[in-house]
């Protein structure tokens, strides 16, 4: 390389600019495989680990496990939050207002969403009923022809 060469300022630009790329690629990899994880909330994540069964007539009691994965599902806000002490200090209190508006604003949101989920499983379950009742008389009509 000539010395013309080596003190080129867009040969340092394009060095300078292939480093800050490769660290923006790290650290984007870095924040898209810790959200991936957090992103999937607790009563979610235990309802993927534990199986499905399947429903019968008799009453099942709950096991210990179940009673558990219930009582924290019930839990939404922890009781530590609400017999915190008040900051004194004005900024410290706009902070803990604007936190405890973000928990408000999830749960309400979260609260939207497990009611429209709701309603959907129940029209789910119409169409099901109405779907196997059309099939019952298929049924019937086809093993009396």
């Amino acid at each position: 390389m000539a010395l013309d060469q080596r003190n080129s300022p867009t040969l340092l630009l394009g060095i300078i600019g292939g480093l800050v790329a490769i660290i923006v690629l790290f650290l984007a990899y870095q924040w898209f495989f810790s959200t991936s994880n957090e992103a999937i909330p607790e009563h979610e994540a235990i309802s993927l680990q534990t199986p499905a069964k399947p429903a019968t007539s008799a009453e099942v009691k709950p096991t210990e496990a179940e009673s558990v994965i219930d009582e924290k599902t019930i839990q939404l806000v922890d009781e530590k939050i609400l017999k915190a002490p008040v900051p004194e200090n004005e900024s410290l209190l706009k902070e803990e207002v604007a936190k405890l508006d973000d928990i408000q604003t999830q749960l309400n949101d979260q609260e939207v969403m497990l009611k429209t989920q709701h309603t959907d499983a129940d029209d789910l379950i119409a169409l099901k009923e109405e779907q196997i009742k059309l099939l019952e008389a298929q049924l019937k009509k086809s093993n009396s022809n």
